[in-house]
């Protein structure tokens, strides 16, 4: 099977479009003032692209393995199958490094320029084997610019872990002063509850004196003292009655 009838080359050339457009936005974004909204929506773009690609790749892995099981079957040798592994290998790393460095963009301004110069040189590696007609953009860097950009991508992911400690920090130190207001608010509520329960015990204090003279006034009136204090109740409430709701 030809490399134009191959579903591997098909999508491979899809993917590498991807890529090349996300190299295209990358390098604006890179022009961009850092934290601008500009660079806050391409960034959120370029995010989105990166995950896309590396589905993509996943997917075309996954196709791979597949074919892995039976070569002879699908027309590929071995060293067809190693090469392909290569290619998403090297593409997965570099939509990563992509991702990897939009992400920590923000700390990039305190780079030097030789040490930006060779993250996008690692950045733009991708072997170009299958682009022979097109320009050298993707051409491997040296041995020291490697070196250099490992040792600036790791200074960049200790920044950013740097970071996301001192954003933990500052969310327990918030949840500790939200702990502290609730402790207090609890104890100013715990002390009117106390304030409300002397009150009850006072009224009902007062109240159960209150009966006590009620019973004492009964029981001295006698029964014939009772039927009068009854009968003048009931002339009372019925006077009251006409008053509030008849006139």
């Amino acid at each position: 099977m030809s490399s134009a009838q191959d579903p591997f080359y098909i999508v491979k050339e899809e993917i590498q479009e991807s890529i090349d457009k996300v190299l295209s936005s990358f390098h604006q974004w890179e022009r961009i003032p850092a934290g601008s909204q500009e660079q806050q929506n391409l960034t959120k773009d370029l995010n989105l692209s990166c995950e896309s690609i590396e589905w993509q790749v996943d997917e075309l892995d996954k196709a791979i393995a597949v074919a892995a099981r039976d070569p002879s079957y699908y027309g590929i040798d071995q060293a067809e199958l190693d090469k392909r592994r290569r290619w998403t290998s090297t593409a997965r790393t570099q939509v990563g490094n992509v991702k990897k460095t939009v992400v920590a963009g923000r700390m990039l301004d305190g780079t030097s320029s030789s040490n930006v110069n060779g993250m996008r040189r690692e950045l733009m590696r991708m072997p170009n084997s299958h682009q022979g007609g097109r320009s050298n953009q993707y051409a491997a860097p040296n041995n020291d610019d490697i070196v250099s950009s490992e040792s600036d991508r790791q200074l960049l992911l200790i920044k950013q872990q740097d970071e996301e400690l001192d954003e933990l920090s500052a969310s327990v130190e918030r949840i500790g002063g939200v702990g502290l207001t609730i402790h207090e608010e609890l104890l100013a509520q715990e002390k009117i509850i106390d304030e409300l329960g002397t009150e009850m015990e006072s009224t009902s204090n007062r109240l159960d004196f209150v009966q006590k003279k009620v019973g004492m006034v009964m029981k001295k009136a006698g029964v014939k003292g009772q039927m009068m204090m009854i009968l003048f109740l009931v002339v009372l409430f019925i006077v009251l009655f006409v008053l509030v709701f008849l006139t």
